[in-house]
């Protein structure tokens, strides 16, 4: 049996170019080495999964090739390229701070710094999580940090910014990742998707973009737990069982019982969704979100801010229509007073059915002064 490599590793990008989402610092590092004005020290934030890692080992490599292309990215034919890929590189330091984080690990780093490079023109040290330094080990970083050799550069990566000590913020350029937009993961998983001889369903992917809250990492091994379960064949259905996600089918079913005159088939599916195993906070934190989708849907201008399917998103304009906006509001105002208020409540079951009853009243309440109106 031939040994399995997860996606995230298999798929992990090689160059700028193929980086996930972050195409304002994939251009800003391309453009400091096609002008020469490469700092001294790197910091790389954000939350995890998002390519902090990958962007430094991308920029490490392109520092040292020697045959870079005209858009700066590294050639992987050259000699600093190969032992690179090879993972030989004598120029190029990786240090987990995670496990290595005593005073004597950064002392051994320090000490390194000062023999030149062997063969290129820099010498690279990525430091992955730096926030798990001591207090002891930053210290004796700081003067390194400060005036280090001209062929010594620092590329650090941390999820925890606020734990960076603002000596060390002061002597890097920072640099902030973001989220990964869902549409960016849908559209990657595709490409892995196609590579793998995967089929899946665009609804499927976006369940999984959406589980994933940003990250590409957690997106790919989601993709990886789907392949196995469903057999190279990701649908919407299968997707949601494995995840225990629930199906949209039931955001768009209890809206549409919820305005209308009998709040009774809302409570008997969220019974039925409860009997599943389903957390009525997860419930009802997805009816607030699928409240918000239908503002967002109401207006032609705002429904690309929806990040779903088409054929979701469709669903969402055609049941939009239905619903007065003045209604949705305050559906939505009730839903996210409920979430808020869920881990309080002593009767928790009680609250979400309370906050149905509330959104069918509104409702009613409309209908018959609407109807007194035209009387």
């Amino acid at each position: 049996m031939d040994n399995f490599i997860v996606s995230a590793r298999k798929y992990r990008p090689a160059t700028f170019s193929s980086v996930v989402g972050q195409e304002p610092i994939t251009s800003t590092l391309k453009n400091a080495i096609r002008t020469g004005q490469v700092a001294q020290a790197f910091l790389f934030c954000g939350p995890r999964g998002v390519g902090k890692t990958t962007c430094a080992r991308i920029f490490a490599k392109a520092l040292n090739c020697r045959q870079l292309t005209a858009d700066c990215e590294p050639c992987d034919t050259c000699e600093s390229c190969r032992s690179f890929n090879n993972s030989a590189s004598f120029n190029v330091f990786e240090l987990d701070a995670a496990s290595n984080n005593s005073v004597e690990d950064i002392r051994a780093l320090v000490e390194q710094v000062h023999i030149p490079p062997q063969g290129a023109r820099y010498k690279v040290y990525i430091i992955d999580e730096v926030h798990m330094l001591s207090g002891a080990a930053f210290n004796a970083f700081l003067k390194t940090l400060e005036e280090p050799p001209a062929y010594a550069k620092f590329i650090m990566a941390t999820t925890e910014k606020h734990k960076i000590i603002p000596t060390i913020l002061s002597r890097c350029q920072v640099y902030d990742f973001k989220r990964i937009g869902e549409k960016d993961i849908v559209r990657h998983l595709q490409y892995v998707a196609s590579r793998e001889g995967v089929t899946a369903e665009e609804e499927a992917l976006h369940v999984v973009a959406g589980k994933a809250d940003g990250a590409l990492r957690d997106a790919l091994s989601i993709f990886d737990q789907l392949v196995s379960f469903t057999g190279r064949n990701i649908t919407y259905k299968a997707t949601v069982e494995n995840l225990n996600v629930l199906d949209v089918d039931n955001y768009f079913q209890i809206t549409g019982h919820l305005f209308s005159d009998d709040a009774a088939p809302a409570l008997l599916l969220l019974d039925d969704i409860l009997s599943k195993g389903f957390e009525a906070q997860h419930f009802i934190s997805g009816l607030a979100s699928h409240f918000r989708n239908l503002l967002m849907a109401k207006v032609p201008d705002t429904v690309r801010l929806v990040e779903t399917s088409e054929s979701v998103r469709s669903r969402l304009q055609e049941q939009a229509r239905q619903v007065d906006k003045t209604l949705l509001l305050r559906a939505m105002e009730l839903a996210s007073q409920c979430d808020f208020n869920y881990k309080m409540s002593n009767n928790k079951r009680l609250s979400v059915e309370l906050c149905l009853l509330q959104i069918n009243a509104n409702y009613l309440f409309k209908k018959a002064r609407q109807s007194q109106e035209r009387q």
